[in-house]
């Protein structure tokens, strides 16, 4: 068993940390909020009165903060008192200012990994879902078999320091992306009088997630040859979408009409929808 800190205990970090006390492990905890931490004693949990108290004699550090300003502040009060502990960053962060902090930390000879999450609050207490983790390698190897304990699959993705940040931030994205599709069909629904699970159950026959398989694939590699959806067919699709909802707000789809015509008046309406990521991924040859 390990002597494991959490700094941080929101949703993510308080889940983490229940985990590791139900493990066995000797567990730490810390937050800028008080009564957060204190909620895990009865998981067995200590309460620290200041991230450098929390930190001594730890085996690893695990961060779990809204964004990279905390991650500083906190870091701050403990690197004095962190020992030889490795530091697990699970903070969703920019990536830059994360492969920063991690030269910076190397530099002081602290180890540093970067492992956000693609957890909730119960998959973190269950330990299930994604950890995606970039840092070096030897220092991720030291601590893989703790890491793949704290959750259903762990990804390193290698030595590349804001590489498992971005990679937090392309999943979000989708999720975030999703979501607000999601409501515009329910706002269209709702203009159209379709109840919103009536809508929702299109989705036990359709999954859309199949776009991955080949129109994603196209784009990643630069091909927008026309194959099944021209853009100035998906672009008369997603005018139909905004007419059928009314005067209702949108979520995403007035925006993406507005790239679609600019690709449009480029000189790209032939091309497969896929040519909405032309400006990121060239045309190949």
């Amino acid at each position: 068993m390990s002597t494991l800190t959490f700094l941080g205990t929101g949703l993510i970090g308080a889940g983490l940390a229940q985990a590791a006390a139900k493990r066995g492990d000797t567990v730490v905890a810390w937050n800028r909020t008080r009564s957060k931490a204190v909620a895990l004693v009865p998981f067995g949990v200590r309460v620290a009165d200041s991230p450098g108290e929390a930190v001594a004699g730890a085996d690893r550090v695990h961060l779990a903060f809204p964004d990279d300003r905390v991650v500083e502040a906190v870091l701050a009060e403990c690197t004095d008192t962190l020992g030889d502990a490795v530091i697990v960053d699970h903070t969703t962060a920019a990536p830059r200012p994360t492969a920063a902090r991690a030269v910076r930390l190397e530099a002081e000879g602290i180890p540093y990994l970067h492992a956000p999450v693609f957890m909730s609050p119960q998959m973190c207490i269950d330990a299930r879902g994604l950890m995606v983790v970039a840092g070096p390698e030897e220092v991720y190897r030291g601590v893989a078999d703790g890491l793949a304990a704290m959750t259903g699959k762990v990804r390193y993705v290698g030595e590349r320091k804001e590489l498992a940040a971005a990679y937090k931030l392309f999943g979000n994205a989708l999720l975030i992306t999703l979501t607000a599709g999601l409501s515009d069909v329910f706002t269209i629904a709702a203009d159209l009088d379709i109840d919103p699970k009536q809508a929702l159950g299109l989705f036990d026959d359709f999954n859309p997630a199949g776009v991955f398989g080949y129109r994603g694939k196209n784009m990643a590699e630069g091909k927008y040859a026309p194959a099944s959806f021209e853009l100035t067919m998906a672009r008369k699709d997603v005018r139909l979408m905004i007419e059928s909802a009314g005067d209702r707000a949108l979520a995403v789809l007035p925006g993406i009409a507005e790239r679609m015509d600019a690709l449009i008046e480029r000189g790209l309406g032939d091309d497969d929808m896929g040519v909405l990521s032309v400006d990121a991924v060239a045309k190949s040859s």
